[in-house]
């Protein structure tokens, strides 16, 4: 925790709804993924197949925001990349039913080992809601396979557009009708709690240095503008009196 105590009591007396990115920040997308190939496919390079079925999720999402195809929820754009990305692999061989399984993937992430513990904690001062690009059946059987204790699920799908666009940030304020500075985004990717910061909102970033794997180690250093810097779920709930 590298905040001082009065942003934080700041945070905990004016702040209602926690919101929180979750691929990355609650649960460990990349870990998760090579472990499924692990189990399915343990000839294939998990590290690899995880980090070129990430890496094509922002493209496809501009294509969408840009006009270029309709709108479309994460399961399918997860769907289009993994097609494309299968023969790379050796597994254009794939059948339908196979492929679906595999995309589903994603609805069978893990949380960090500190995600549910300090989700529950904070649950008991605060409204916590995902906000995340996610679609909602996505989110809900993430939730359910992971035991993530969220008060409400909201989506890009709700508001038809994705992250980073105000839209996301400034609907969950009105879903609650709350002031932007009564809602927190929480994250570990300082893009996102830059674009919700532009919209009013409070930011907590929380360090993942392992998002992309043990040889991909991400840079956690602080950066100037969120309101708090935490280690991980279980010092937020701490520094939030949970």
């Amino acid at each position: 925790m590298t905040s001082t105590p009065s942003t934080a009591n700041s945070i905990a007396s004016t702040v209602k709804v926690l919101a929180f990115d979750t691929f990355g920040t609650v649960v460990d997308w990349h870990g998760s993924i090579v472990r499924e190939m692990q189990a399915l496919h343990p000839a294939v390079d998990g590290d690899a197949f995880a980090l070129a079925w990430r890496a094509s999720y922002q493209p496809a999402m501009a294509r969408v925001m840009r006009g270029e195809q309709g709108w479309a929820r994460l399961d399918e754009l997860h769907r289009g990349i993994l097609d494309g990305i299968l023969p790379r692999f050796g597994l254009g061989h794939l059948s339908e039913q196979e492929r679906r399984h595999l995309n589903r993937a994603w609805h069978r992430l893990r949380p960090w080992n500190d995600s549910v513990e300090g989700l529950t904690r904070l649950k008991s001062r605060f409204t916590i809601s995902t906000l995340s690009n996610g679609n909602i059946g996505l989110l809900t059987n993430m939730a359910k396979n992971a035991g993530l204790p969220w008060d409400c699920i909201l989506s890009a799908e709700v508001f038809r557009a994705y992250k980073p666009s105000p839209q996301t940030y400034l609907g969950v304020a009105e879903v609650f009708d709350l002031a932007p500075g009564q809602v927190a985004l929480v994250a570990a990717h300082h893009e996102d709690l830059s674009a919700a910061r532009a919209c009013g909102l409070r930011t907590v970033y929380v360090e993942r240095p392992l998002e992309f794997g043990g040889h991909h180690v991400k840079d956690v250093s602080p950066q100037a503008g969120n309101d708090l810097h935490c280690k991980d779920l279980r010092s937020l709930a701490s520094a939030l009196g949970c």
